[in-house]
């Protein structure tokens, strides 16, 4: 199988590095000289988009899925039937549904599969996959995720989007959570990297107090790795799982809120820990 990767983002980038050291990889980049850096780096073959289409295996790995609407339709007519499209965007469900029948209809086989495990785990190869699609189509590609450390197959088509979207707004409570209790404590005169040891050895703790905060928050780095606009995006895309089983989650719409808020207030490209900005203002201290 010929291979192809389009997006060389923060994730895309070292994603399709992976996949360059063990296979033939054909590269692409709204920005063309990151491509062309791609391939330098990493042995890969920077080619023009339309060329991409020809390969048997396509990954994309795009902002959101109006990007990948733009990229299928600038592709139209050249895609070759027996393709199969692997989309790792944090999309959105339903369209994942919409565009897995309209590549049906060129004889494209497509898959939702969405990764987790951040830039350090994009780099290390040990990303986690949520698939969704037909699983026979997923064994057939299963031995080119080279980026991936696990490997789920969660559902029909859009089920995986709709994990990594409720997946996401899970780490945007539990990260809004405890920068509420951390703000609290700090007014309160409590050492925080102390209040931290106590929690990460307690009920209390979660990804966001084990290996956010103290790293970033109140390091003051908040480093740009995965964006708050992003993730206000991918709480959006929770909350419309949500809506479309008719169900009810009040602090998932509270998150959403929130998120939207910190995106204005903050910026939507800083880093989605720095959404906890937004909480210092609210309580008049610096979380450090």
């Amino acid at each position: 199988m010929s291979t192809a990767f389009i997006g060389l983002g923060a994730m895309g980038y070292p994603m399709a590095g992976h996949l360059a050291q063990h296979f033939d990889t054909l590269v692409w980049n709204r920005t063309f000289a990151r491509a062309e850096a791609h391939a330098a780096e990493f042995g890969s073959e920077a080619r023009p988009l339309e060329e991409l289409a020809q390969a048997d295996v396509l990954f994309s790995c795009l902002p959101t899925s109006a990007e990948v609407w733009e990229v299928l339709r600038a592709l139209d007519g050249q895609l070759q039937p027996g393709t199969i499209w692997v989309d790792c965007t944090s999309g959105h469900p339903a369209k994942a549904r919409a565009q897995a029948a309209w590549l049906e209809k060129r004889g494209v086989q497509f898959l939702d599969a969405p990764v987790s495990g951040g830039t350090n785990g994009a780099a290390a190869g040990t990303l986690t996959v949520m698939v969704g699609g037909d699983p026979q189509v997923l064994e057939r590609v299963r031995p080119r995720l080279a980026f991936a450390g696990k490997v789920v197959h969660v559902g029909p088509t859009g089920a995986g989007f709709a994990v990594k979207a409720v997946n996401n707004a899970l780490l945007a409570v539990n990260l809004w959570a405890a920068g509420e209790g951390l703000a609290a404590l700090k007014a309160g005169g409590v050492d925080l990297g102390a209040a931290l040891d106590v929690i990460n050895a307690s009920s209390g703790r979660s990804n966001a107090t084990e290996n956010l905060i103290g790293q970033r928050v109140l390091t003051r780095e908040f480093p740009a790795t995965f964006a708050l606009g992003l993730l206000a995006k991918d709480v959006g895309i929770g909350l419309d799982v949500v809506a479309e089983q008719k169900g009810a989650a009040p602090l998932l719409g509270a998150a959403g809120g929130l998120y939207r808020a910190a995106e204005r207030m903050v910026g939507a490209g800083e880093d989605h820990t720095a959404a906890l900005k937004l909480i210092e203002q609210m309580n008049d201290v610096e979380l450090s």
